[in-house]
């Protein structure tokens, strides 16, 4: 596009009183600027049309707040704009009438100038034939209401269920407990799950595909080519987005043996105890002898929060053993119901729940560390505890004894077999094959066509739980218009998984809006830019395949990448992956950011200048809230944000120092599953590139402490100007960089 430039700088939020606005705008050269007292007012906004309308203006930069606020006053369709953060970055986080803080918005303005004049205006990709059916995997309570939910706002379903019924574990369910409150209502209510199954095997917008299997997933958003295998044969159809519903399997009881699981037919499981109650219509008869069952233990936490089996908690099971003792209770006033518990965790309104059960003289609570179950003769059981409420040992004898048993995703054993495999394949062809032939396959759900493999990936310590970003993007997967949903996604009981079942519907249909319209999904939702690579120069090095964290990219025949962009999320990790620097967004490039860190000069040898690249999604909302809190940070850094640090060029650092520059600081989220990325490991793929910097800069005969990486949570305002003026003191310390003036 030709280019009619517009420079305007805002007075207000004490941007006037903190620099020269007069000198900052003289600085301008070859292009319209104005200033405005309050530019985000109706008539800072008009000055700024009226200008697009009779000077042509369309490449606008914008000198005021952050980008972060503001964005609907300073949204002008079809031109160009860049705005420069002088009210937090400048004003708000150093001293007023500073020469150094006038530098400072000198250099952020020239930074931005220089950024529109090299960006271009984005245009979307909009792919053609794109299909706007939902597909829907798993027909339990979670599955159902997605697909319900998805239909019902207008979108066709298909529904793919591998039972010859739909219902799921709500089928052997015998009664559920009531949503709200529970004073003076039934304490356990019927399930409901036949009403459930019926309208969504009626609704004329939901196609159900019982006894049925995913048997291939290829394609990306709003052009899925997804394969069914059904009634002995195949089917493939057009999919517009994947909500991935398959629940949860119960931990293995057998490996709980120390608690008579398998050993006596008294002790079952949680989910059997369920089929003894429906199956009795409510009566509590024992398995061994069929007598009615008057003493019953529940065992809380079997093979749960236990770092031999399972080391996190399922949820849902002391609400589901409170219930279970109702089932007890009910038909039997004399019944006992004993529940020995870790700690009882009933979040929400199920604490009254809690409350009701203590009110029941014949149910008994108590925390207790259980030791063992063993025989007490005539089908009767005993069990063993310690570290009880009152400190003391105790031998219970029940008539049965119940386990409550933790939730498994489907997902588990399709990971841990991948695992496995990846693990195998590092120690050679003859370990992958032998590992292959000697371990049992699982079933595999999705079978995508990845280069990453067949199914979704679990975060590391995620215990196979489908790796939705359970911080900022609770549904999202790290496959771009798959989302999960219900016991896949984490432990929840039946009314989380409806709400969530919900959610995760609503996020396929934004999937499906946004590669309509060419934009990004998530997390930049507005973004139609989109990668161009110049491939007359690729190598073929395999580097942006192998680090996208998406899969957007694949290879044909001859191992040349090409992408499925509505894959693409927009974080530029191919970009900074890349070593020919070939990948380019219209506004986001390594040229780009290269000519912007170009633009700042040091002004004589004393004065120290770094630059610090910066994500947008932590640490810079971070420097926001500091200066939002007036801390001060020192004045020689200029902070240039990233879409994300795993899109960080190594040449950039390369520029930098041999430009004079005195440090170069990455300021990125934290590492790990508790922080977790908005891009899934980019810091950790910078801090994987940033290692071979030092050897380079030592040959260099520059110290490695010039270029520093720091993890940063958003939640870490008040100490990040420490952090950073810490790091500004130690680049001081090591004195200016010698290649200053050449």
């Amino acid at each position: 596009m030709e280019k009619k430039y517009g420079v305007y700088i805002c007075k207000g939020c004490g941007i006037g009183e903190g620099i020269n606005v007069e000198k900052l705008a003289n600085n301008v050269k070859g292009m319209v600027c104005k200033t405005h007292d309050i530019l985000c007012s109706p008539e800072g906004i008009n000055l700024i049309k009226e200008d697009m309308k009779n000077e042509g203006v369309n490449a606008i930069t914008i000198a005021a707040c952050s980008p972060r606020v503001k964005t609907e006053e300073f949204d002008f369709p079809g031109a160009l704009i860049e705005r420069v953060n002088l009210r937090e970055f400048v004003v708000w986080s150093h001293e007023p009438n500073n020469e150094e803080t006038q530098s400072l918005a000198e250099d952020y303005l020239l930074m931005g100038i220089e950024k529109i004049k090299k960006g271009d205006l984005p245009e979307p990709n909009i792919l053609q034939d794109l299909s706007s059916t939902i597909l829907v995997i798993g027909g339990g309570v979670s599955g159902m209401n997605a697909a319900i939910e998805a239909a019902n706002a207008g979108y066709k379903v298909v529904l793919v269920e591998k039972e010859a019924q739909l219902g799921g574990f709500a089928n052997r369910l015998y009664k559920k407990i009531p949503t709200g409150e529970y004073f003076n209502k039934p304490l356990i209510v019927d399930t409901d799950i036949d009403k459930l199954i019926k309208e969504v095997e009626s609704h004329p917008d939901i196609k159900v595909y019982k006894s049925s299997k995913i048997e291939k997933t290829e394609g990306q958003p709003g052009l899925y080519d997804v394969t069914v295998s059904t009634n002995g044969g195949s089917e493939t159809i057009k999919i517009g987005a994947i909500v991935l519903a398959t629940g949860w399997k119960p931990y293995d009881a057998t490996k709980l043996d120390y608690l008579g699981y398998g050993k006596s037919q008294n002790v079952v499981t949680n989910i059997e105890f369920e089929e003894i109650a429906k199956k009795g219509n409510g009566k509590i008869l024992r398995p061994s002898d069929g007598k009615e069952a008057k003493k019953v233990a529940f065992i809380q936490c079997a093979g749960q929060r236990d770092s031999n089996h399972l080391p996190y908690c399922s949820s849902m099971c002391c609400a589901t053993s409170l219930k279970q003792a109702r089932y007890v209770r009910q038909n039997n006033k004399d019944a006992v119901a004993m529940v020995l518990y870790k700690d009882i965790r009933t979040p929400g309104r199920l604490e009254l729940y809690y409350k009701e059960a203590q009110n029941d003289p014949g149910v008994m609570l108590t925390k207790a560390e259980v030791k063992g179950v063993s025989d007490a003769g005539n089908g009767n059981l005993f069990v063993e505890a310690e570290n009880t409420l009152l400190g003391e040992k105790i031998k219970l004898e029940a008539d049965m004894v119940v386990l409550a048993t933790g939730m498994i995703p489907t997902t588990r054993e399709p990971q841990e077999y991948l695992d496995g495999l990846a693990l195998a394949g590092t120690k050679g062809d003859e370990a992958k094959a032998k590992y292959i032939e000697e371990t049992p396959k699982p079933e595999f759900i999705l079978n995508l066509s990845y280069r990453q493999g067949p199914e979704i990936p679990s975060l590391e310590g995620a215990y196979g739980f489908a790796d939705s970003n359970f911080i900022c993007f609770p549904y999202e997967t790290r496959r771009t218009g798959i989302y999960a949903a219900g016991g896949v996604r984490r432990p929840m009981d039946m009314s989380e998984a409806q709400d969530d079942a919900a959610g995760a519907a609503f996020k396929a249909i934004q999937c499906i809006d946004h590669v309509s319209r060419g934009v990004a999904v998530h997390p930049r939702a507005w973004d139609i830019t989109f990668p161009d690579p110049l491939l007359i120069r690729c190598t073929s090095c395999k580097r942006c395949t192998e680090e996208c964290p998406f899969g957007a990219i694949d290879e044909d025949e001859k191992g040349t990448p090409f992408y499925k962009i509505n894959r693409c999320r927009r974080c530029g990790t191919c970009m900074g992956a890349c070593p020919e620097r070939i990948v380019s967004f219209k506004d986001y490039s390594v040229d780009i950011i290269g000519s912007m860190i170009k633009t700042i000069e040091s002004p004589d040898e004393e004065t120290i200048r770094i630059i610090a690249l910066v994500c947008e999604n932590d640490a810079y909302p971070a420097l926001d809230t500091a200066a939002l809190q007036r801390k001060k940070i020192d004045s020689s850094v200029r902070f240039i944000p990233l879409r994300c640090l795993g899109g960080m060029n190594l040449v950039w650092i390369a520029d930098a120092l041999s430009r004079g520059l005195d440090g170069v600081l990455l300021l990125g989220c934290k590492f790990g599953e508790n922080y977790q990325c908005h891009f899934v490991k980019g810091s950790e793929l910078a801090n994987y590139r940033f290692g071979k910097v030092g050897e380079t800069l030592n040959k260099l005969q520059l110290e490695a402490e010039r270029v520093q990486l720091m993890q940063v949570a958003i939640a870490e305002y008040d100490k990040l100007p420490d952090m950073i003026n810490e790091y500004v003191e130690r680049v001081k310390e090591i004195g200016p960089n010698p290649f200053k003036g050449f």
